[in-house]
């Protein structure tokens, strides 16, 4: 890669005025269609500094984030060996942006997400994987409804409200009588449990992702009657009288039975 303009996009890239930022991105696009994939690793190590822009501090700077996630997404699956390797950063900000650009990569992301989540023994980092599984919009997410079923009965409580919230989104690809009938039960079994959660942010989105369960044809018709029930018992509104204390879960069983 020519060294001239790799310096001029890292000058401009080191600067925090937005149309700087803009104008790195510009040239970086452009030297990515000079280059075959292989060559493009330097310029995704130039543009991830730009994952560590703190959108509190800069808000004006948001945008640049998510265009840098999109430039570095179009790179391709290439690139997935390095932005899985940049998990480990520890920087949240950049795990985030990171996960949104393996999501982006759509299809070609997915095996990798599974194989990389299948090796890791932190929950923090399966977290973030599963969370960029949850962001792919392809049918082929189904692969990654395994090893959600494990990080969902995961006794750290991050990866297991990431997993409950996944197991939504994956609900939203996944075409009704595509999982094994096994599978689909135990899915259906570990949102209901997790209804009891000592988390109520878990509870919460428990609740969510059996509304999307439902609405992308993954309940049968005893299980969207049970699913009714829960959503008025959380709500307080059968016999005992004994609604969820927090105002999120109520709030999720609300929306939920206004769809069923």
């Amino acid at each position: 890669m020519p060294t001239e303009p790799f310096a001029t996009i890292q000058e401009l890239f080191s600067s925090e005025r937005p149309e700087d930022l803009r104008r790195g991105l510009e040239l970086a696009r452009a030297e990515i269609a000079r280059h075959a994939p292989s060559e493009v690793q330097p310029l995704f190590e130039l543009m991830a500094v730009l994952f560590y822009i703190d959108p509190l501090d800069h808000p004006e700077l948001v945008p640049i984030v998510d265009e840098a996630v999109s430039v570095i997404a179009s790179l391709g699956p290439p690139i997935i060996p390095a932005l899985l390797g940049s998990l480990a950063a520890g920087d949240v900000k950049a795990q985030l942006a990171v996960a949104h650009a393996l999501g982006r990569m759509g299809v070609h992301a997915v095996e990798p997400l599974v194989a990389a989540f299948r090796a890791a023994a932190d929950p923090e980092r399966q977290a973030f994987l599963l969370y960029a599984l949850g962001k792919i919009r392809h049918p082929e997410v189904a692969k990654a409804v395994p090893i959600a079923l494990v990080a969902v009965q995961s006794g750290d409580l991050e990866l297991r409200d990431t997993a409950t919230r996944a197991i939504g989104k994956l609900a939203e690809s996944i075409a009704p009588d595509a999982l094994p009938e096994t599978m689909r039960v135990a899915l259906v079994e570990q949102m209901f449990e997790r209804l009891a959660d000592a988390s109520a942010g878990v509870r919460s989105k428990a609740v969510r992702s059996l509304g999307k369960l439902a609405a992308h044809g993954h309940l049968t018709h005893t299980e969207r009657g049970q699913l009714r029930a829960a959503c008025q018992r959380l709500l307080g509104r059968e016999e005992r009288f004994d609604w969820d204390r927090a105002y999120v879960v109520r709030r999720e069983a609300e929306a939920v039975l206004r769809q069923l």
